[in-house]
């Protein structure tokens, strides 16, 4: 249990935790899953990879690994986003080992015994063992000793923690050296000859100036302009993999939200004038507020405009009041009565160094230690000798936590803005008992601490009936079939929102969350379907049809039909468009006369280069044609994505500014992003299907 105690203290107060290929560990809680587990056909897995089925157990289990390490880490800590952050770390990590490590060693690649151990324990140290912090001596540096002990002691531990924390270490080690092998053959491959290097520093530094006379296409239709069905086919057949497609549904949904009644807010007001006057008069406003508030008392020191995220009216009057104790402010459903506590010259920060103490007699050590720093001690020094975190070192000295905030700080820290300059004292947080030392500070400004009584309007049990009522009697006219449930939308006059292409993964419908049970509804059922009342947070009541299912694979041609009409109508439009303006500039041989013609004028443009056009606000065709046209010439027309152009090189210029380290750092760049797209594309390949979303 030391060891364990040990790691969790190095990996506490301001440590990163590096893990390798981004595999963050996460807690979660399994249990969240089960009823939705229970709800599904067993012939369900959670995914494919390959050949390979992945179960439910299966991901489980890794979710459970991540789980193991993470609670060895960060003393089990969860939220929300850790949960989700959990699921696809323990999801990618099972895609690297079985495709990625798959596919190197089918390669040719392998990471031996030897190479592990050189890597673990030789003198080739992975950056997960040398920058560890588990392994860190009282400087921050890698210590073979702390190491040695920690392999040691993982036999001994009970708990199996160390273990699989090794066994995580090694693992990810592995991982790295097949990734950095199995890379290095596209960022070896990647030769930058000198014909390809002359050519991007010739593309780099040739410029053209350029004047033209450009015509938009605008936004009228062109009736004359047709595309048939038969073209439309043609366009798909050709392009079928543009409209590949993941598995989707079409449906429909209304929503009830439960909102307060005018009653409702008018007895919230009420109640929270009744507690007006006992506010102004408490001696004790933190338990007076978590008696009566819906907001808790802060300590924190507001500055001007701070307040205006609570309510405009509440800011305005703490700074422009001139009282103690506001009336009641009304901000739509909330309700607040304001109270200023103090009023102080406050810095925005502080920097703070710190020696944390821990066990039975960490007051009176601390207590000893103030006296030795009044007495002209060495504050690193000290830190070096007695403190718990060894992690600590802003600015190369041993304690020194830097610069901290009101909204970056350690929890518990908060006296320091108001605490005395260069004279330690001792506080206690979660972490221990601190020696703290305040060294310097920022410019003190105007800062208030504010107490506030709130009150948010909550819909009473006969609103919330009354809606249920309304979403019950649209359920009952809709129950049955689509054209009922059309018939009902129009009956009540109620807005249905239109959702195509509704993904699996979705917990999210319009502005409200939660919404996983309308999804697995959706997906439990057939077109025509139409759902009971789901209630989502206990204040929104849906109730859904499902239109149409969208298989996964290729998508129909007449779902897409309108999408490549619009695309053939284009390219039909573009080229009568251009051929117009040819038939009417034919025999103008200047861009003036061209211009008057067409009753637009000449536009000038220098410095125009082919190989950064996305950076130029010019239409890509446009450029392209530039780069490759005559000095001196009238071109065009040129049918671009914008418009129709006419146009002459007035000169071209060869610079020097691009070298031909910009050439080699240009293609480095290329070859990065094919090492990015490395696993993405072998997902692709071996057809990985991710279910998840049927579960979570």
């Amino acid at each position: 249990m030391a060891v364990l105690e040990k790691i969790r203290v190095k990996f506490g107060i301001a440590a990163s935790i590096i893990i390798a290929l981004g595999l963050l560990s996460f807690i979660i809680d399994p249990q969240e899953v089960v009823s939705a587990f229970q709800n599904m056909s067993s012939k369900y897995d959670v995914g494919k990879i390959g050949k390979k089925a992945i179960s439910y157990n299966d991901f489980q289990a890794e979710v459970d690994r991540m789980t193991t390490i993470n609670e060895l880490l960060s003393n089990g800590q969860q939220n929300a986003q850790a949960q989700e952050q959990a699921r696809e770390s323990a999801w990618q990590d099972l895609i690297f080992r079985n495709l990625f490590v798959k596919n190197a060693k089918a390669a040719g690649i392998s990471v031996g015994k030897d190479e592990m151990v050189d890597l673990t324990t030789g003198t080739n140290l992975s950056p997960l063992i040398s920058q560890n912090p588990a392994f860190s001596d009282a400087s921050g540096n890698y210590s073979r000793d702390a190491f040695l002990s920690f392999i040691q002691n993982k036999n001994s531990d009970e708990t199996g923690a160390l273990q699989a924390y090794w066994d995580f270490l090694q693992t990810n080690i592995s991982n790295n050296q097949y990734f950095e092998k199995y890379s290095s053959l596209f960022s070896s491959s990647s030769d930058a000859n000198p014909v390809l290097i002359k050519r991007l520093v010739a593309e780099n530094n040739n410029t053209a100036d350029v004047n033209f006379v450009m015509i938009p296409y605008g936004y009228q239709t062109d009736s004359s302009i047709v595309v048939s069905d038969e073209e439309i086919k043609k366009y798909y057949d050709t392009h079928k993999k543009f409209f590949k497609q993941k598995e989707s549904r079409d449906m429909e949904y209304v929503v009830f939200e439960v909102t307060p009644s005018a009653a409702d807010i008018a007895a919230t007001r009420k109640e929270i004038t009744e507690l007006h006057d006992e506010f102004a008069k408490s001696d004790n406003v933190k338990s007076f507020l978590l008696k009566n508030s819906d907001r808790p008392y802060s300590a924190y020191w507001y500055k001007k405009g701070d307040l205006r995220t609570v309510a405009p009216s509440v800011d305005d009057f703490v700074w422009d009041g001139g009282a103690e104790i506001s009336d009641v402010i009304a901000n739509g459903k909330n309700f607040y009565v304001v109270r200023v506590v103090d009023s102080k010259m406050i810095p925005d920060s502080a920097y703070v160094s710190h020696i944390l103490l821990r066990g039975t007699n960490a007051k009176a050590q601390a207590d000893s230690l103030v006296g030795v720093l009044n007495a002209g001690g060495d504050f690193a020094t000290l830190a070096g000798q007695y403190s718990d975190d060894k992690n600590s070192a802003v600015d190369g000295k041993l304690g020194n936590l830097g610069w901290m905030t009101q909204n970056y700080m350690i929890p518990g820290f908060e006296g320091i803005f108001t605490a005395e300059t260069g004279k330690p004292y001792v506080m206690t947080s979660q972490y221990g008992t601190h020696v703290v030392l305040v060294s310097k500070k920022s410019q003190p400004i105007a800062k208030k601490q504010v107490a506030i009584l709130e009150k948010e309007t909550l819909a009473s049990k006969e609103t919330f009936n009354e809606f249920y009522n309304r979403a019950n009697k649209f359920a009952t006219m809709a129950s049955g079939s689509y054209d009922n449930y059309r018939k009902a939308v129009d009956t009540l006059k109620v807005y249905s929102h239109p959702m195509n292409k509704f993904p699996e993964s979705s917990n999210k419908l319009g502005s409200i969350e939660n919404t996983k049970e309308v999804t697995r509804w959706v997906y439990d059922n057939k077109p025509g379907k139409v759902s009971p009342i789901i209630t989502v947070d206990n204040n929104y009541f849906f109730v859904t049809v499902v239109k149409g299912i969208n298989k996964e694979g290729y998508a129909d041609v007449k779902d897409v039909s309108s999408s490549i009409r619009q695309q053939l109508y284009t390219e039909k439009m573009t080229v009568k468009k251009a051929q117009e303006i040819k038939d009417k500039i034919a025999g103008l041989t200047t861009l003036e006369a061209i211009a008057e013609k067409l009753g637009t004028s000449v536009t000038s443009k220098s410095g125009v280069a082919f190989s950064s056009n996305a950076t130029q606000g010019l239409d890509p065709k446009f450029i392209g044609a530039v780069s490759v046209s005559p000095e001196g010439k009238v071109c065009g027309p040129i049918a671009g994505n914008m418009g129709v152009y006419v146009y002459e090189v007035t000169a071209k210029n060869t610079g020097s500014f691009f070298t031909e380290d910009d050439a080699k750092s240009r293609l480095a760049q290329q070859a990065a992003y094919m090492t990015q797209a490395i696993i993405p594309i072998m997902m692709d390949d071996a057809d990985v299907q991710d279910n998840r979303a049927r579960f979570y």
